[in-house]
């Protein structure tokens, strides 16, 4: 593979961002939000097609078609820390050139199953569980973009990195009803994307680069395994980023189970997208009165909405059901923006803290490290979602008791948020990190 490496990057040197670090920020910025764009669609891709399945002949219970979208979610988490790793071992642009091309294997079977007469539904399941790949390529992404701006910029710059991914899920959730209302057959919607795929592939090796100091050996990123804030906002991100990529996987079938009469195929994208376009916002909120408090806020109205749902169930209000999980997904994005910031925040406090003229470039090679594995940690929430309104449906016949369930989820998030982060004291294994820094 041609090499394309960018030696002495210094984001935090004005001098040199003025001069030539914006511009090969930005546009690194433009071709990474292209190549997770499609991985989240591709990802999200079964969300939108189960409902479909049976007008092209696969009948399956409620219960497996949860599985189908499930699935996904368990093999796109587990595979994010090995995804950042491959950042920090082949270089960004090399290991999104890569992650693209992997993109192919589940659009291809996804064609085959749905095309071909008679497939098991075992063999739905792999085809699903290889689009698991799309969901890697969120954290190699954000763990790689995080390297090439400054501070300061970070929250706006990684939740417009990350919403510019999240939306494709809202794309390919109106695209596959509207092009099927056109008359594309279920299968042929999986082709419709090998097209941007390759495309995106191609700008990738183009005009993206390779930062030296992204290199990191595994002994190095293995380290954050032992380091108490790296499992604290792992458990928060599933409460944020778990709770929209669930919500956003059931959501077609919810509507479709809880509202027969409804069309829900057309409305589903609705989520996805308010929660993509708020995520940025989050960052945004967070650069300016801190991460921890737009946290907790976020699960406060995350509790919130989830009653609204609740109560819509019993009043048998679409409008109050549709309105309520809009309010899920939107505070779900503020959340997803809001945690994210927080990593390189508490890593950078921390180093302040410290004599070492090299604290500073070691917390944003652990800062990387850790939004791997949070972000791994929290795409198991996309999993346990779907799966929670599966079984809840199988025992109880209704997706309530699921939803208490995550009720309570949230008041536990929002008790671990405020003994870690809001308190008015410093955190007594991190004596340097102060509250207000984070």
């Amino acid at each position: 593979m041609a090499k394309r490496w960018i030696d002495g990057w210094d984001p935090e040197n004005d001098g040199f961002w003025q001069r030539a670090g914006r511009r090969i920020a930005r546009r690194n910025l433009v071709f990474s939000i292209l190549a997770e764009h499609l991985g989240f669609s591709v990802w999200l891709m079964w969300s939108a097609v189960v409902v479909m399945l049976p007008r092209a002949g696969h009948a399956f219970t409620a219960d497996q078609l949860f599985w189908l979208v499930a699935v996904p979610n368990l093999v796109g988490a587990a595979l994010r820390i090995p995804y950042t790793a491959a950042v920090a071992r082949f270089g960004g642009r090399n290991w999104t050139v890569i992650a693209g091309l992997l993109l192919i294997v589940p659009v291809v079977l996804l064609y085959y199953c749905v095309a071909t007469p008679g497939t098991p539904y075992w063999m739905f399941l792999i085809a699903a569980a290889t689009a698991g790949f799309g969901g890697g390529n969120f954290a190699s992404s954000m763990a790689n973009i995080s390297y090439f701006y400054p501070e300061r910029e970070k929250g706006w710059v990684l939740g417009v990195n990350a919403a510019g991914g999240n939306i494709g899920v809202a794309v390919v959730q109106i695209a596959v009803p509207v092009l099927i209302a056109i008359g594309l057959l279920v299968q042929d919607i999986a082709l419709v994307y090998l097209v941007p795929v390759v495309a995106a592939v191609a700008c990738s090796w183009l005009f993206m680069d390779n930062l030296t100091v992204v290199r990191a050996t595994v002994r190095q990123q293995a380290g954050v395994l032992r380091d108490k804030h790296a499992w604290v906002m792992s458990v928060l991100y599933i409460g944020t980023f778990g709770s929209f990529i669930g919500y956003s996987a059931a959501f077609p079938l919810l509507i479709q189970s809880q509202f027969a009469g409804v069309r829900g195929q057309y409305l589903a994208f609705l989520g996805p997208l308010v929660g993509s376009l708020s995520r940025p916002f989050g960052g945004w909120m967070s650069d300016r009165v801190g991460g921890a408090k737009v946290t907790a806020a976020s699960f406060v109205v995350l509790a919130t909405g989830t009653g609204g749902v609740l109560l819509s169930l019993s009043l048998n209000s679409f409008g109050l059901f549709l309105a309520s999980f809009l309010l899920l997904f939107v505070v779900s994005g503020v959340g997803n923006g809001s945690t994210y910031r927080m990593i390189p925040a508490i890593y950078r406090a921390i180093a302040a803290g410290k004599p070492d003229p090299g604290a500073l470039a070691h917390a944003r090679i652990k800062a990387a490290a850790v939004i791997g594995l949070a972000s791994s940690i929290g795409a198991f929430g996309g999993f346990l979602i779907p799966r929670g309104f599966g079984m809840s449906i199988v025992y109880t016949g209704s997706i309530t008791a699921a939803l208490l369930l995550f009720f309570i989820g949230y008041a536990v998030f929002l008790a671990i948020t405020w003994w870690f982060y809001l308190r008015r004291v410093l955190t007594a294994w991190s004596p340097s990190l102060a509250v207000s820094q984070v």
